[in-house]
């Protein structure tokens, strides 16, 4: 099974605090391992003033929205856009239909002049598994759900509640799920 595009949504019973109440989005996913976003960890502008005068975005992007967010604990402190594919980079990783992934400096130019994407995520780091680790997570330990959605789920501001969201989206109420898992 591949999951890119797809999102992960954490288990009630996964204690890991760095994904507890998580949503990712999949950004890769293969035998060589898996890369993800976490897109409902909103980073606060005002923490970060330094960060974004050093990318160039400190100030208001015009009509486009910039949502600034904990990406994941790889790599915390490198920018990555997530972002829909009106403006696509060389450098740019196609991820689906629609979405696409940038890391480059000139692209963060970009943003800071308005001319970025109409929808982005500035994500400080990623979520990453080695060759298998996701798939164990997934059968043995009952860590994750998988959900196929549309992109104004990705999108939407709101991430308070995008985790319960991402369970309403499955027809699940999260508080009725068992933290024991098993195998058949």
């Amino acid at each position: 099974m591949n999951l890119t595009g797809q999102f992960l949504v954490s288990m009630p019973s996964l204690e890991d605090e760095r994904f507890f109440k998580s949503v990712i989005y999949m950004c890769a996913h293969s035998d060589e391992g898996a890369m993800g976003i976490i897109i409902n960890k909103k980073i606060d502008y005002d923490l970060y003033p330094d960060l974004l005068e050093q990318l160039g975005i400190d100030k208001p992007l015009e009509n486009k929205k910039l949502f600034l967010r904990y990406g994941g604990p790889i790599e915390s402190g490198r920018g990555f856009v997530l972002h829909t594919d009106e403006i696509i980079r060389k450098e740019s990783i196609t991820i689906d239909k629609g979405i696409v992934l940038t890391s480059t400096i000139e692209f963060f130019d970009d943003l800071a002049k308005g001319q970025g994407p109409k929808n982005s995520i500035l994500a400080l780091g990623y979520a990453g598994w080695g060759p298998g680790q996701l798939e164990k997570e997934l059968t043995l330990s009952n860590s994750w759900m998988n959900l196929t959605t549309d992109l104004s789920f990705l999108f939407d501001e709101e991430v308070s509640n995008k985790w319960r969201e991402a369970y309403n989206i499955l027809g699940i109420d999260p508080n009725k799920l068992s933290h024991n898992s098993g195998t058949a």
